[in-house]
């Protein structure tokens, strides 16, 4: 019986001009393996050739998982591994399985026996809670809220109200070209003294990390918001 490969959880950079955010190990299996599972893999290819492989990159083989991705072909996209082959799964940006649809291919390989071994780098989730200030002790992710403004308030003051009565930090997300709309609805929506953090391009050379009370955002000049991949948070002065 043949030995199983493994599952390799490979981070890539959360920017342009941030390669240097991945560790020298993680590259050392990326330039190993074969065989790579990712979102898109004309951005997995560029990844890899940033990273000065000592192989063409045609003699790779990878496989989409993105929403067009049909249940018949995502089952056999571990085929290589339970012949023993090792195999990457590749985020779009920061770490695979968070924020990221390659957690149903762990899951499989879970079900499949097949070993999961995560690496370590960049996760703009955890990046920008470091950065905030806020409670680290007790924090949710939530994902995209609504795209529509009044539900998009709603949301908002929903997670103003957990981050109050659980004192727990709120993290959440936004496609990039709504930011600034978000940004707005929340200074609109949440109470004065509500603390709010945008980062921004973590990582990158352009990174941004500020957190201030809603009322002091107010009286502040916003930054660039339009098309920069951000993270937002509410949250609660800490008391110490």
């Amino acid at each position: 019986m043949n030995k199983k490969g493994k599952l390799y959880l490979i981070p890539t950079p959360l920017g342009e001009s941030a390669i240097h955010s991945i560790p020298a190990y993680v590259i050392e299996h990326l330039h190993a393996l074969d065989f790579f599972i990712a979102e898109r893999a004309k951005t997995a290819r560029r990844f890899i050739k940033e990273t000065a492989p000592k192989r063409p990159i045609s003699d790779l083989t990878f496989y989409e998982l993105n929403k067009f991705t049909e249940r018949e072909e995502l089952i056999h996209f571990l085929d290589v591994a339970e012949k023993g082959k090792d195999i990457g799964l590749l985020s779009e940006a920061g770490c695979p399985g968070v924020a990221d649809p390659g957690a149903v291919i762990v899951q499989l390989a879970h079900e499949q026996g097949i070993q999961v071994v995560p690496l370590v780098g960049p996760s703009s989730i955890l990046l920008a809670l470091m950065a905030s200030g806020m409670n680290g002790q007790n924090f949710a992710f939530q994902g995209y809220l609504s795209a529509k403004k009044p539900q998009l308030a709603s949301d908002l003051k929903r997670l103003e109200k957990l981050s109050q009565q659980l004192k727990q930090s709120q993290i959440f997300i936004e496609t990039p070209y709504r930011n600034k709309g978000l940004v707005e609805t929340a200074l609109n929506s949440l109470s004065s003294k509500t603390q709010f953090c945008i980062a921004i391009d973590l990582s990158t050379p352009q990174e941004y990390v500020v957190t201030k009370s809603i009322s002091n955002w107010k009286n502040t000049k916003l930054p660039e918001l339009h098309k920069r991949p951000a993270i937002f948070i509410i949250g609660q002065k800490n008391v110490f």
